[in-house]
């Protein structure tokens, strides 16, 4: 299935900002984390068609898939 996936801020370094991704049907947006070698307690918010989802949730055909890290600041 192909899955459109955004990278945010320094998630892009050494990576892309968008990228249109082939995935095996059954795959989960932490799959797709992981494959990219992403820390899960990097991970600040997982969009899924602009609503948010979790590691768990299963992606689907042409769904867009935005990952953000965490923001911290002061």
């Amino acid at each position: 299935m192909q899955v459109q996936v955004k990278l945010f801020a320094f998630f892009r370094e050494n990576r892309f900002i968008k990228e249109d991704r082939e995935l095996p049907n059954g795959t989960t947006a932490g799959q797709v984390v992981d494959e990219l070698d992403i820390d899960r307690e990097e991970v600040g918010v997982l969009m899924l068609n602009s609503r948010h989802c979790k590691f768990d949730t299963v992606l689907q055909e042409g769904d867009i898939y935005a990952i953000f890290p965490v923001i911290g600041g002061g």
